[in-house]
């Protein structure tokens, strides 16, 4: 349930019409807008008496949410969501989310060499995976820890903060102390238990969408995060599985605008593992910038023939500097900044 107040509504209103709805057993989330403010409350809400609420002085309207999902919903929450790393925006407020490296960590050397190029392109974020979910039991599966260590070393020498994935709720404290950015991938979308200790974390969470959920469902997922009390999710399209076999996914371009008009959450795109093909990294970024995507998250490797995994759709940072340059006049004409 929403409950709609005039932004200069008295306090003591709102202590009120919190206490009121508290005392039912519900949670209230308050969020200001530039012309209102809004209370959700979320549980069981055919205990309130609505019209009661309706006739409280400073009170707009009353209306039900009808989707499941609440906090991340933009009737709760009607301005865009912004997130910081202490007092730095790292995205939203006009601002493209660039993230750009390597599938996975091969070597120091490797890492390190690939986030300083693409450092000099714009990229403010090193993605690069240490531990590897892969469909095959055989294939590499990531340096793990020793990876971990070379991202921080990669962070250390160029500045970047680093994006990897957590697989497992074992290894929460220590991505909580060692990386920025934490993701869960498309396998994990929902592995309940990970989204809620995830949302108990002070860290931005990258959340993939899943290969064959839908919008509500993705969203749901986000909701579990957002439950346990971190408010900062970044949602990720990354291709959903179709009955196409030309590409590695089908790229969702639609679900960005509709991740706009149905939540507050940013929302950047996946143009690498969308297609699975290296020459359709470029369009589809493209594509993505031009529809309102907020960021995006490139693989990019030095020498893709040989890298250990997902090198046909890995760039070189070459092709990535040329990508970069390219989007800018896009990414400007969106209000976007790279």
């Amino acid at each position: 349930m929403i409950i709609k107040l005039k932004k200069d509504v008295d306090e003591k209103v709102i202590l009120e019409i919190k206490e009121k709805i508290e005392e039912l057993g519900l949670t209230v989330v308050e969020n200001t807008s530039k012309e209102e403010i809004i209370l959700g409350a979320i549980g069981n809400t055919k205990v309130i008496d609505i019209e009661k609420i309706k006739n409280l002085d400073g009170v707009i309207d009353v209306c039900v949410v009808k989707e499941a999902y609440k906090r991340a919903s933009r009737k709760f929450h009607p301005e865009d969501t912004v997130i910081k790393i202490g007092d730095e925006v790292i995205i939203g407020n006009g601002k493209l989310m660039m993230i750009a490296g390597p599938c996975s960590v091969e070597s120091e050397e490797q890492v390190i060499e690939i986030a300083k190029k693409v450092k000099a392109s714009g990229a403010k974020f090193l993605r690069g995976g240490a531990f590897k979910p892969r469909t095959s039991p055989y294939a590499f599966q990531g340096l793990k820890y020793e990876g971990l260590e070379m991202l921080k070393k990669a962070r250390e020498a160029t500045g970047l903060k680093i994006v990897t994935e957590l697989m497992s709720i074992d290894d929460l404290e220590v991505f909580e102390k060692d990386v920025d950015v934490i993701q869960i991938g498309a396998r994990n979308m929902q592995n309940f238990d990970l989204l809620k200790k995830a949302g108990k974390l002070n860290k931005p969470i990258l959340l993939k969408r899943g290969i064959a959920a839908t919008i509500e469902e993705w969203l749901m997922s986000a909701e579990y995060i957002m439950s346990e009390g971190n408010s900062n999710v970044i949602l990720c399209e990354r291709g959903i599985r179709t009955y196409e076999t030309t590409t590695r996914n089908t790229l969702d371009i639609s679900a960005i605008p509709m991740i706009k008009k149905l939540s507050h959450l940013p929302i950047i795109v996946d143009p690498s593992h969308a297609a699975g093909l290296r020459w359709m990294v470029e369009p589809l970024s493209k594509a993505a910038v031009a529809i309102g995507a907020d960021g995006l998250i490139i693989e990019v490797h030095n020498n893709p023939e040989k890298a250990l995994c997902d090198g046909k759709q890995s760039i070189t940072p070459d092709m990535y500097d040329d990508i970069v340059n390219r989007l800018r006049p896009i990414a400007e004409s969106v209000d976007r900044i790279i």
